[in-house]
C-alpha cells in the first residue's frame, strides 16, 4: 500500500492512498464467496453459484460494498502508520474499483490541531467569592421551613392580601363562549403576582369573603389549550376561603424533622452544604473564566467534529441527570437540533480550552505523581462522601487512572494561570 499525507490545514489532512491489486482481488473473492452463501439462484445448490453469474446479477453492490470495505481498512491502516491524530470521520474520493488493478483513493479528514500556548500570564480573571454568611444560612433554613408549611384558616379579617392562599369558584368564557377548562370548584390559588395558569391570582387582593369579581385574562401564547392560547377570556371569580401559611418553629423539633439534633447542627449542616455547593459552583465559574481568556489570547483553528463531540458528551451528561431524576426525557418533546446548537458556545469553549490546558500542561512539563492521584482520590472522597476505598475501585481500570491524570494535569495547569493572573 503507498500513501501521502499532505496538510490542507492546520486541522485537516489528505491521504492519498493506492491500494495494491492483490489486496482488491482478495477482497473481491471474499465478498463473492459470502454472497454465494446467502443467494438463492434456480438451477444451482446453495453455495455453489459460478461467480461469473454472481458478476452478472451482483457486480455493482459488491464493488460498491468492497470499496468501502478497503477504503476504511487502508485508511485506519495509513493512520496508524504515519501517526495521523484523526479526530472525525473520513470524506472519500476514488474512482471505480477494478479486478487485477490497484486502486486509488482519498480520504480527507479531520485531526488534531497542534496548540501552541503564547500567552497566559497576566490574565484578567474574575474574583470569585464563596463566603456564606450567617444570612444565606437563614435565608436557606427559612426555605426548609416553608417546605413544612401548613395552611391555616384565616382568622379576624375577612379580606385577601398578598401572600394569602385563596379557595375559589370561577367561570370563564371566550367571546361569551365557552372553551375547554373554564371552570372550576373549590380551587387554591396564591394572592400574588404572577400568571393564572400558574396559580397566581393577583385580581383577589382586597376581595371580601363571598365576594364576586370579573376580570379579562389574557392565556400565554404557548399555552397548552389551542382554543385559548394567545387569546383573552372573561373570568368571573367567587372568594370562598382564606387561608395563610404557617411555617412550623425553628426548634429542636423542626431541626429533628431535618435530621438533626439541636437547631445549631441544622445551622452548622446547611452552612456546610452551601459552602459544598458554593465551592462546586466557584470551580465551574472559575474554570470558564480561564478557558475564555485563554482562548481570546490563543485564537487557533478548531476541527468541528470534535466540537460535535464535545455537544455529545453534555448532551449524554444531562439526558443522564434528568435520567437519574426520574424524568423521561422521550415525554419532553424536547427540539433537539435547538439543544445541540444551545450547547454549541459551551461545548466550543471547553474544547478549545482543553486542548489549550493540555498543551500548556506539555510546555511546562507538568506531571500527575503518585502522591497527587493519592491526593485527589482523598479530596473525591471527602467531597462525595465516599468511603476512600469505593473511590480507589471507581479507578481500577488504567484507562481510568490515566483520565484522572489528565484532569489532575489540566488543574494544575489552572492553577498556574490563575497564579500569574490579575483579579478584579
Amino acid at each position: 500500500m503507498k500513501v501521502q499525507v499532505e496538510s490542507v490545514s492546520s486541522i485537516e489532512k489528505r491521504l492519498s492512498i493506492e491500494v495494491d491489486a492483490q489486496i482488491v482481488n482478495q477482497e473481491l473473492s471474499t465478498a463473492y464467496a459470502q454472497l454465494a452463501q446467502q443467494v438463492k439462484l434456480p438451477g444451482f445448490r446453495p453455495g455453489k453459484v459460478p461467480r461469473r453469474i454472481l458478476e452478472q446479477k451482483f457486480r455493482t453492490e459488491v464493488e460498491a460494498d468492497v470499496v468501502k470495505r478497503v477504503q476504511a481498512r487502508a485508511t485506519i491502516d495509513a493512520i496508524k502508520e504515519h501517526d495521523v491524530k484523526a479526530v472525525g470521520e473520513p470524506f472519500y474520493t476514488g474512482g471505480k474499483l477494478t479486478p487485477n488493478t490497484a486502486y486509488a483513493f482519498t480520504a480527507r479528514l479531520e485531526v488534531k490541531p497542534e496548540v501552541v500556548v503564547k500567552e497566559f500570564k497576566g490574565l484578567a480573571l474574575k474574583k470569585i467569592d464563596t463566603a456564606i454568611d450567617d444570612a444565606k444560612v437563614t435565608e436557606q433554613i427559612d426555605r426548609l421551613r416553608e417546605s413544612r408549611a401548613t395552611l391555616e384558616a384565616v382568622s379576624g379579617r375577612d379580606v385577601a392580601k398578598t401572600g394569602d392562599m385563596a379557595v375559589i369558584d370561577f367561570d370563564a368564557t371566550k367571546g361569551g363562549q365557552p372553551f375547554p377548562g373554564n371552570t372550576g370548584r373549590n380551587v387554591t390559588v396564591e394572592v400574588a403576582a404572577g400568571e393564572l395558569v400558574q396559580g397566581n391570582l393577583p385580581q383577589l387582593e382586597g376581595m371580601k369573603l363571598n365576594e364576586q369579581k370579573t376580570f379579562d385574562y389574557t392565556f400565554p401564547a404557548d399555552y397548552r389549550v389551542e382554543e385559548v392560547k394567545g387569546q383573552t377570556a372573561a373570568f368571573t371569580v367567587t372568594l370562598k376561603e382564606l387561608k395563610e401559611r404557617k411555617l412550623p418553629a425553628l426548634d429542636d423539633e423542626f431541626a429533628k424533622s431535618q435530621g438533626a439534633d439541636t437547631v445549631d447542627a441544622l445551622k452548622a449542616r446547611v452552612k456546610a452544604d452551601l459552602e459544598r455547593g458554593a465551592k462546586s459552583r466557584a470551580e465551574t465559574d472559575a474554570r470558564e473564566d480561564v478557558l475564555k481568556a485563554l482562548i481570546a489570547k490563543n485564537p487557533f483553528e478548531c476541527p468541528n467534529s470534535m466540537i460535535e463531540r464535545g455537544i455529545d458528551y453534555m448532551l449524554d451528561g444531562a439526558l443522564g441527570s434528568l435520567m437519574r431524576s426520574g424524568v423521561d426525557p422521550r415525554m419532553l418533546n424536547l427540539d433537539w437540533g435547538k439543544l445541540r446548537e444551545d450547547m454549541r458556545p459551551r461545548a466550543e469553549v471547553e474544547v478549545r480550552g482543553s486542548l489549550l490546558l493540555e498543551a500548556l500542561g506539555k510546555a511546562e512539563k507538568l506531571e500527575a505523581s503518585d502522591a497527587d492521584l493519592e491526593a485527589k482520590y482523598e479530596e473525591l472522597s471527602k467531597d462525595s462522601g465516599t468511603p476512600l476505598s469505593q473511590v480507589k475501585a471507581r479507578f481500577g481500570t488504567p484507562e481510568n487512572v490515566e483520565n484522572l491524570k489528565v484532569r489532575i494535569v489540566e488543574e494544575k495547569a489552572m492553577a498556574l494561570v490563575r497564579q500569574h493572573a490579575t483579579f478584579s
